[in-house]
């Protein structure tokens, strides 16, 4: 299992619609078969920034997520909200185990 947190901060101005189209590639990514776990937080004390947990069920997952449609849509739309660039950090779970998803 991967674990990839996408840590985002976006342009006050563009919060609501930054929340509107993740949460439209979110539910399509759901559908993925690689894809285990798909959520987006919002920091509390800074609603500017969000963080995208992305659970992929191989290795090869990633790669087949950013070749769909709506993950495709979703990085156009969101380019131009971008306060700074996105960065993301890579985990393997140790609980629960691969079993348990």
């Amino acid at each position: 299992m991967l674990i990839v947190h996408v840590h985002v901060r976006v342009k006050p101005e563009c919060v609501e619609t930054f929340k509107r189209v993740t949460i439209a590639n979110a539910r399509e990514s759901l559908k993925e078969p690689g894809i285990a776990k798909f959520d987006a937080v919002q920091q509390q004390d800074d609603p500017t920034r969000f963080v995208l947990v992305e659970a992929y069920r191989t290795p090869e997952a990633p790669a087949a997520h950013k070749e769909t449609r709506h993950y495709q849509a979703w990085r156009d739309a969101v380019a131009p909200m971008m306060a700074e660039p996105r960065a993301s950090v890579k985990f393997v779970n140790v609980f629960p185990d691969d079993q348990d998803w």
